[in-house]
This record gives structure tokens, C-alpha cells and sequence, in this order.
């Protein structure tokens, strides 16, 4: 593993080897020689700022950024005025791309202070042709580009970028490489999201995703395994397997390996008390899977579930294979077999023909289903997706008003959902202080419904119990016991 590998033991003099991820750490090496000498000429370590700006697998590959960076030298910094600021991009929605725009318009200025300053930006955003072109002509001052499916090139491209004037650009079109043992700094010490697949083959006609993570590729499982053993032993206790639908993996495996499966091995592991996952897509999601997580003790109670849209005509539209009916008996039958699940979905308003009809059925399914939780969007446009070439884009004011009716309708429902528990006793894991009031702590339950309560901070990473003394909607105050 990555941690059993001395630097100082690399010969930095040789040829770079072909193979990786030894061909990595000899950059890391050679990038350590770099820090140390600015180290004497600045009398300080070099300080790094990794902005992860988008979803569970950009954090994940953030932390990936960050421990290469450590194992380099650099020392970590929270704010963007460093010596080395990198920004880990989403593109799902528009607006993502313009929050890049609008940090580097900042950087500009921090760049003019500090010539010596390095900008980099990597992930979903970096894989669209124009949003590089942009950068090239409005962000001269950009020093490295590079995209989701080389990211683990990243201790290559820095050393090069040491070596380079001007912006250094590295971006693959697609991949079948996953690279294993490179470093990770997480976040959380008692939790961990570990990637079990990369990319997406669903083609969803909105979604620029599968153009930007490229196709489908599981992980070894054996690989999986050791990387969440090796965390149970480092004290975490919950992990979050990630990927675009992880109810397919394994399809690309030699050895074909359903997700089912994988669950039932990584239950076996000791120290892990608690099982996460996400996303699911509705096609794919089996009656094993069903019958795994009711059997489980480890599994959270929760289960993320995009509908997206209601209407079949607007489903169809947007590729999503299955229809109304089939999602709402699917959501029935899994609320029959395991009845203290939480269901949670996304839905999208605006999609390009959608009337306020659509949107009436879309509302009906939040009513039939109930979720506990929804994370309700503005179809955003994304150019190359085949949503965008569609005629009839919803016009603004009709949106507004599907939009609000769809909102009022997931919060009145999602609090009746969230508060049947009220009064009841049940284990929160203890994350962090409350980012609000330092005199509570914020826990979650297997729900992913948070709760917060008074407590020593002590008490974080550990998993106790909390009676939910009162329901304020989305979350709960309560007393730890």
C-alpha cells in the first residue's frame, strides 16, 4: 500500500517507469526535490488548497489530490491564497460551470499579488471542449488543466507543470485505466467514501455525465476489500461506496460480480459498522439487492432513489427506461420489505417540453411515495447532451411556478416522513461540532437524517445513542444517553 512506500528510496536520476503506480511516485519524488528547494529559498513549506466544488466522487478524488500533495511536502491550506490552489470542477449544471468562472475572476487578483502562485483545475468541467477554450482565452493565468480520466496522472503533471511556462492542458477523451495504491488524505477519520466503479452507461438524455466520466469500468473486488479493510483498521467505521449506478457493477469485470454480492462481503468486514451507497438507478435495482439490505445489519436504512420526472412522456424523453407505474410499485415493494427505509430522490423541473400537467404528475408520485427527502433542480442545459437539441425549452416564469408547487409539495410530505420517529431512541453517528452552535454536535442516523444535540467533542467518530426530542422538519434536536 501506498503508505509502505519510501520516497527517499526512489532514484529520481533513473528513467520514469512505464508501470503504474510506480511511474507516479517517482514524480512524487521528483516533485519532493521541488518543495524542498523552495522550502530554502522561502524559508517555509509550500501551502495547497484543494476546492472540491462538486458531487461524493469529486470529494473522494479530492482527497486523492490532497494526499499526493502531502506525501510531496505541501502543507494543506484552507484558504485559496496559496502557494498551490487546485479546483476539483462539476459540470452537471450550468450554474457549476459559472461558480469556476467567477473563483478564477478572484484568483486573477491573487495571482497578480503572488506571480509564483500555481492554478490548477481537473474534473467533470475540464472534459468540455468549450469550457477549455474559455479558460485558454479568458484565464491565461491557468497553469494546469487536466480531466477525470487522468487524474491519476496528477504527480506527472505537476512535476511537468514545474518544468513548463505558460498552461500545461492534459485531457484523455475516454479510459479503461484504474490505478490503485495511490495516496488518499480523507477528510473524516471514522468515514470514507471509497469508489467501486467509474463512469456511466445510461445515457440519460440530460445529463453530460457519461460524456464527461466516460463508460462504465468496475473495480477489482479484491481490491474494494482491501481498501475497506485496510480503513477498519485505521478506525473507520462507515464507509460509502460510490459510483453513477452502482446497481451495475461488476458488468465489466472478467468475473462478473453483482453489487448484491459485493455487500454481502463487505458486511463480512470487521470494524465496519456501517454500509452507505449511492446512486441507484431505478432499471437496475434487483429484488437480491432488496432482500441483502433488509437481511443486513451494517446496511444504513437509506436509499437514494432518482425519479427525476413523473410523467411518463417526459421519462421516455429523457431516457430514463422505466415508467411511472413501475418506479412507484418499485418504491412500494421496497417500503414493504424494509419498512424503516428512508427513500430519497432527485427531480428535475423544466425539462424541455414539460407543461405544468407534467409537473402535476410528477408532484402526485411525491405524494404516492412519500420521500423523506428530495433534492429538487432547474433543468439546466448542458451543450453535447441530446436534451439540449430539443425544441421546446420550458420558458422561465413556467419553470418558477412548477418549480415552487413542486418544492412546497417534497417539503410538506418529506416532514410528516421525517417526523414519525419523534420521541424515539436510536444511534447517530457523531460527525462533527455544529457548524452552527458550538455548544452541540451533529450526528446522523442510519436515516441520514440528522440529528443535533449537547455533548463533549469527544464524542465524534463514535456511534451513541439519541432520543429525537423534537422534529424541525429535516432534522432533530435531541439528548444524547
Amino acid at each position: 500500500m501506498y503508505d509502505e512506500i519510501d520516497l527517499n528510496q526512489i532514484n529520481i536520476d533513473a528513467a520514469p517507469p512505464m508501470e503504474e503506480p510506480a511511474r507516479q511516485y517517482y514524480f512524487m519524488a521528483k516533485c519532493r526535490e521541488w518543495v524542498r528547494d523552495f522550502e530554502q529559498k522561502n524559508c517555509h513549506a509550500p501551502k495547497a488548497c484543494v476546492v472540491n466544488m462538486g458531487c461524493q466522487m469529486n470529494a473522494r478524488d479530492s482527497e486523492k489530490l490532497t494526499g499526493i500533495l502531502k506525501l510531496i511536502g505541501y502543507e494543506t491550506a484552507e484558504e485559496e491564497n496559496a502557494d498551490f490552489v487546485i479546483f476539483n470542477t462539476c459540470t452537471v449544471r450550468d450554474n457549476a460551470n459559472q461558480k469556476v468562472y467567477g473563483r478564477l475572476g478572484v484568483m486573477k487578483g491573487l495571482k497578480k499579488k503572488n506571480p509564483s502562485m500555481k492554478i490548477a483545475l481537473c474534473g467533470c468541467m475540464m472534459q468540455e471542449n468549450a469550457a477549455i477554450e474559455k479558460i485558454r482565452t479568458s484565464y491565461p493565468f491557468v497553469d494546469l488543466i487536466f480531466g477525470t480520466h487522468n487524474i491519476f496522472k496528477f504527480a506527472e503533471l505537476l512535476y511537468a507543470s514545474f518544468e513548463t511556462e505558460g498552461m500545461l492542458i492534459d485531457i484523455w477523451e475516454d479510459t479503461d485505466k484504474i490505478v490503485e495504491n495511490l495516496p488518499v488524505e480523507r477528510k473524516y477519520p471514522f468515514k470514507s467514501g471509497i469508489n467501486i466503479m467509474f463512469g456511466c452507461n445510461n445515457f440519460c438524455s440530460y445529463c453530460i455525465v457519461p460524456y464527461v466520466r466516460g463508460r462504465e469500468r468496475s473495480r477489482n473486488p479484491k481490491d474494494i476489500l482491501m481498501e475497506i479493510e485496510k480503513l477498519a483498521a485505521e478506525g473507520v467505521v462507515e464507509i460509502m461506496l460510490l459510483g453513477q449506478n452502482v446497481n451495475s457493477y461488476g458488468k465489466t469485470l472478467k468475473e462478473p460480480m453483482r453489487f448484491a454480492q459485493l455487500l454481502q462481503e463487505v458486511e463480512k468486514i470487521e470494524g465496519i459498522e456501517r454500509i452507505r451507497f449511492m446512486t441507484s438507478h431505478p432499471k437496475d435495482l434487483s429484488e437480491e439487492l432488496i432482500q441483502v439490505m433488509k437481511a443486513s445489519k451494517k446496511i444504513c436504512r437509506h436509499l437514494h432513489l432518482p425519479l427525476q420526472a413523473g410523467s411518463d412522456r417526459i421519462l421516455k424523453a429523457m431516457n430514463r427506461v422505466y415508467t411511472k407505474e413501475q418506479y412507484i410499485a418499485l418504491a412500494k415493494h421496497i417500503r414493504e420489505e424494509i419498512p424503516d427505509i428512508a427513500l430519497t430522490t432527485d427531480l428535475i423541473v423544466g425539462f424541455p417540453g414539460e407543461t405544468l400537467s407534467d409537473v402535476e404528475e410528477t408532484i402526485s408520485v411525491v405524494k404516492e411515495v412519500e420521500y423523506d427527502n428530495a433534492f429538487t433542480f432547474v433543468y439546466s442545459k448542458r451543450t453535447g447532451t441530446p436534451a439540449a437539441a430539443m425544441e421546446e425549452q420550458v420558458p422561465e416564469e413556467v419553470v418558477k411556478e412548477g418549480f415552487q408547487k413542486l418544492l412546497e409539495t417534497v417539503q410538506a410530505t418529506a416532514k410528516k416522513r421525517v417526523a414519525r420517529y419523534e420521541g424515539q431512541v436510536m444511534e447517530a453517528l457523531v460527525e462533527e461540532v455544529n457548524e452552527h452552535d458550538a455548544s452541540l454536535l451533529t450526528g446522523r442516523l442510519s436515516n441520514n437524517t440528522l440529528v443535533h444535540f449537547s455533548g463533549s467533542s469527544s464524542l465524534i467518530g463514535k456511534i451513541i445513542k439519541v432520543r429525537l426530542d423534537k422534529c424541525c422538519g429535516f432534522y432533530y434536536m435531541g439528548t444524547a444517553l
